[in-house]
């Protein structure tokens, strides 16, 4: 299972032991037996976390996946990363680093689990280098409609499947296993925040940094002539550390300070204890507030169980039916080419409002293969808006009226959506945009049954 000798020098280190290999054979064969003891009846994953932000079905049978969360093996020569699907980026960062690594791609929050990123669609800043999570994916293991499980490949007899898997939300199989590419990190990662007052200039200048040397790329808009590009690079030396784990807030610092050195833990996670700014809708960016949570609960994993219970009880929908104005949720990521960038922020400034924004370029490589559930343009900068919160009017609008305004505008300047959040397409529009025919030929293939949903049930009719 490679070789599990930690990197001298690295702080935390783990021996990885055959036991938990053997073990992930058992729980695979104990697994598929559930899923062909339910055949028949809806289904859909128990798990610790999820980052889904639309309602489901409760009526589903529950298949529990909790006990796929242990890292197999990692080798430090061939930087290859073994782990089971449902291990949390938090875990599987923690247990590379220790081998002076990490995943060439780590999404923002530690809640998010590998097989979660690949089966649905994830993004940071080394995602202008090495693409979203599923473009690191060398191997997977995974479990069927049917309670077979399969390992499919860029290559292998499955490789539709392998190229398949990438946004279908678990509607063509479960991810048990992956193997995915690792990359070298230093200790310590410089941050150097750049202003500019020009959208045109500040996209000119994200597009010249992704063709720089720097190891990761972003940047926050938070209101018009207020751009500031995010620049990391690694470094083996830092004269200081800082702290946005507790009191101090990472996005704040953004506009206080040009450069900033972070410890390379800290900085995979510097959007994590404020979950980006979303902490200031649970006032955790009060000072009182987060001595009072602590640093322990001053994370997405928090704010996660305290959106669910609203979503359970419906506070904001009564607090929002009660003032009669208009409140929809907007919490979405786009991707949009780079030259159509300036178009879409003009037109979501104008229309939309949300502050602040998140920037995230990446870049599909074609040599890496064909996503057809979640197509992008070979060898095209993409840019990705992040926006996550609630937009008033008034008078009252339709359901999703602002989100479908976004689908609108992001199909019109030939970019994509992520579909962890509500959706609002037609049918014949959304099988248009996310691999219709090429979905249609692997579920006859891979789940002739129809034992899971489909997507659009999953993602738009959220069933």
């Amino acid at each position: 299972r490679g070789r599990l000798r930690p990197t001298q020098g690295w702080p935390g280190r783990r021996l990885l032991t055959a036991q938990k290999t053997m073990g992930y054979h058992q729980r695979q064969q104990h697994l598929a037996q559930a899923l062909r003891n339910n055949a028949g009846r809806d289904i859909r994953l128990s798990k610790q976390t999820s980052n889904l932000f639309r309602n489901r079905s409760t009526q589903d049978q529950l298949l529990d996946v909790r006990e796929f969360n242990h890292v197999l093996a990692i080798d430090p020569d061939t930087r290859v990363i073994e782990t089971e699907g449902m291990v949390t980026y938090e875990a599987l960062a923690d247990t590379a680093l220790a081998y002076g690594l990490m995943p060439a791609v780590v999404p923002q929050l530690k809640s998010i689990t590998i097989g979660g990123a690949v089966g649905g669609i994830g993004i940071e800043s080394s995602s202008f280098r090495y693409g979203l999570p599923h473009e690191t994916v060398l191997e997977m293991d995974v479990l069927l409609g049917t309670g077979e499980v399969i390992c499919c490949t860029p290559n292998n007899e499955h490789r539709d499947l392998f190229f398949g898997l990438a946004n279908s939300y678990g509607t063509l199989g479960y991810i048990l296993r992956l193997k995915i590419q690792g990359i070298p990190v230093k200790p310590y990662v410089r941050v150097t925040h750049v202003h500019c007052a020009d959208s045109q200039e500040f996209f000119d200048r994200v597009n010249e940094a992704c063709q720089g040397s720097f190891d990761f790329v972003d940047g926050v808009v938070f209101a018009p002539g207020e751009y500031y590009l995010v620049l990391g690079e690694f470094t083996d030396d830092a004269p200081y550390t800082s702290d946005y784990s507790y009191l101090q807030m990472f996005y704040r610092s953004i506009r206080a300070r040009s450069e900033d050195y972070l410890s390379v833990r800290d900085y995979l996670w510097r959007w994590d204890t404020d979950w980006f700014w979303c902490s200031k809708n649970l006032y955790a960016q009060n000072r009182l507030i987060r001595r009072l949570l602590g640093r322990k609960r001053l994370n997405s994993i928090t704010y996660q169980r305290v959106m669910r219970w609203n979503s359970r009880v419906g506070l904001t929908r009564r607090l929002g039916t009660l003032s009669r104005r208009h409140r929809e949720a907007v919490i979405q990521d786009v991707d949009i080419p780079l030259e159509n960038a300036p178009a879409f922020l003009s037109f979501f400034q104008r229309e939309i409002g949300i502050r602040p924004i998140w920037i995230c370029p990446a870049r599909h490589d074609g040599r890496r293969g064909h996503y057809p559930l979640f197509p992008m343009r070979d060898d095209t900068l993409y840019i990705n808006f992040g926006f996550w919160d609630a937009v008033r009017a008034d008078p009252m609008q339709p359901q999703g009226h602002f989100n479908r305004m976004i689908e609108e505008k992001v199909t019109d300047l030939g970019g994509i959506k992520s579909l962890y959040s509500e959706s609002f397409y037609p049918e014949k529009e959304f099988w248009e945009l996310y691999g219709g025919n090429t979905c249609r030929l692997l579920k006859d293939r891979y789940d002739p049954d129809q034992t899971l949903k489909d997507l659009y049930q999953k993602c738009v009719l959220r069933q």
